[in-house]
């Protein structure tokens, strides 16, 4: 540290007023202690064979929480967990294909080719007189599928989509973009839980196009012994959700392609459901400093320390970029903001550092955090920082031999004022060009989707996702930190902190203007 830097705290300690210029300079000195050197030293280390892929549950995700730990340890930093524990205790389950007999007025459907069984739940056996066909499977203030419709106890068959007018544009929105019932894989959750909400025994989802994806990869998966698929361990006792082809869905609701009307069949239905499971743990691990002013409200930052293990021929994937990156980040943010602390000027708010499991599994870490187990209340977190991938450059901008952008998602969707607060942020401190090629609502990469900020964003929690976009390298074993753009990571780092910075000091809370109020 130099004697400015000292000057500078001693300033700040002893005036009772203090101008924003020696704040601004404080800011300086603790992002300048993020450097590309301390990234370089952790990342080496998290990224190497040692580490063995960081797969969920093995032995290297282990040593992986632990590195996390020790850090946090050294650094002084504490957890909001019991004892400081820093874990937070992550049930899953490893999931293998059920055995799933479907007959319908004895025509008996078969596995892969007209159907598979969507999510994992408990061995059973459901025999029911009745099917009903409820449209899309909405409910909406603007728009109910169900309204009259009894489904309790019954077998539900619901849709791909949503409704739109004559114009073409959605109902929902009242205009051509998707909602939260039309998503892909967060679509059929959605409505997946409105059927259960309803009293549904089980739903069919008719979706061709994904059906046609899925099944054949569920087969090659299945087929596959040393393929691990993982699930958070459901409380509550599961839906039966099955993704159909389209032919087996104009079998069971003929009305399924041509009418929004809901209708009800009799039928003999029989479904024997025997499910495979094995029980396992991971852990998300979790640090934070604690604020002078308002305790109580949140900034957390995010970043998954898991990656994708080790392949058939014994090659170790090490995840340098996916998600190393983030995780060494994050690091050296708690490390900047801790030496603030130490002189005076700790964040009025409080800073979580969240790194959580089983991103690469279905975003399981963050979902078990945001829907099961928030440590902090979500209602007082203000917003999430997520990074995933900011060690590299993508081939768009290789080939503009552009190296100083950064791929921003989500940061307009919840809240106005933390776009404009991110945009401000940048041009003040990094001048780092955005690219928000990716926040398109119709882009096909669906990457807003993709990332663990998408658990705090569907809670209403705002949002920004830092991404250097993919590259040749992306989940391969050539992802390696010999490869990383130490100078980048350093540069996107700061930015991320002086951010993080401005949202934990500024006065008023940020608005989530654009919320959902369903």
């Amino acid at each position: 540290m130099n004697k400015l830097y000292f000057a500078l705290a001693a300033l700040a300690a002893s005036a009772v007023i203090l101008s924003c210029k020696p704040l601004e300079k404080n800011q300086k000195v603790y992002a300048d202690s993020i450097t590309q050197t301390e990234l370089k030293d952790m990342l080496y280390t998290y990224a190497s064979d040692t580490y063995q892929g960081r797969e969920t549950g093995t032995p290297g995700q282990k040593k992986a929480v632990e590195f996390i730990k020790q850090h946090y340890v050294n650094l002084g930093i504490s957890s909001p967990i019991a004892k400081d524990d820093y874990f937070q205790e992550v049930p899953l389950q490893i999931v293998k294909a059920p055995t799933v007999h479907i007959t319908i007025n004895d025509q008996v459907f078969e596995y892969y080719k007209d159907f598979i069984a969507y999510g994992n739940a408990q061995s059973d056996t459901i025999n029911v007189s009745e099917i009903v066909y409820a449209g899309y499977g909405i409910i909406d203030k603007n728009y109910n599928d169900y309204e009259n419709l009894n489904v309790k106890d019954k077998v539900v068959i619901v849709k791909a989509g949503e409704p739109k007018d004559k114009n073409g544009n959605n109902l929902l929105s009242g205009n051509q973009l998707a909602s939260k019932w039309n998503n892909g894989r967060a679509g059929i959750a959605t409505k997946r839980d409105a059927a259960k909400n309803q009293g549904a025994k089980a739903v069919f989802f008719i979706d061709d196009e994904l059906f046609n994806h899925y099944a054949p990869n569920f087969q090659k998966r299945d087929e596959d012994d040393n393929h691990k698929r993982l699930s958070l361990v459901d409380k509550d006792k599961p839906m039966y959700v099955f993704l159909i082809s389209e032919a087996m869905g104009k079998l069971l609701a003929p009305s399924s392609d041509s009418s929004f009307m809901p209708t009800t069949h009799e039928a003999n239905i029989s479904i024997t459901y025997i499910n495979s499971t094995q029980a396992m743990t991971s852990e998300n691990v979790i640090a934070y400093i604690p604020g002078t002013e308002k305790p109580e409200e949140y900034i957390v930052l995010s970043a998954h320390l898991d990656h994708i293990g080790i392949n058939d021929q014994g090659e170790v994937f090490n995840g340098a970029d996916d998600d190393g990156s983030g995780t060494v980040a994050i690091i050296e943010i708690a490390e900047a903001f801790k030496k603030a602390v130490e002189n005076g000027h700790g964040p009025k708010r409080s800073i979580l550092f969240l790194h959580v499991t089983g991103e690469e599994k279905g975003l399981l870490g963050s979902r078990y955090y945001t829907d099961i187990d928030p440590i902090v209340p979500l209602s007082k977190t203000i917003a999430n920082l997520n990074i995933d991938m900011i060690g590299r450059t993508d081939p768009k901008h290789d080939s503009n031999n552009n190296r100083n952008y950064l791929y921003l998602i989500g940061s307009d969707k919840l809240s106005t004022e933390l776009h404009n607060i991110s945009e401000e942020v940048n041009n003040k401190y990094t001048n780092i060009e955005f690219d928000y090629t990716y926040n398109d609502d119709n882009d096909p990469n669906r990457f807003y989707y993709r990332s663990d900020h998408y658990n705090f964003a569907k809670n209403n929690v705002p949002v920004i996702f830092y991404f250097n976009g993919t590259h040749d390298d992306y989940h391969k074993i050539s992802d390696t930190p010999d490869k990383i753009q130490y100078d980048l990571l350093e540069h996107r780092t700061k930015l991320i902190f002086h951010t993080a910075w401005e949202l934990a000091n500024r006065e008023k809370t940020i608005a989530a203007d654009k919320a959902s109020t369903e």
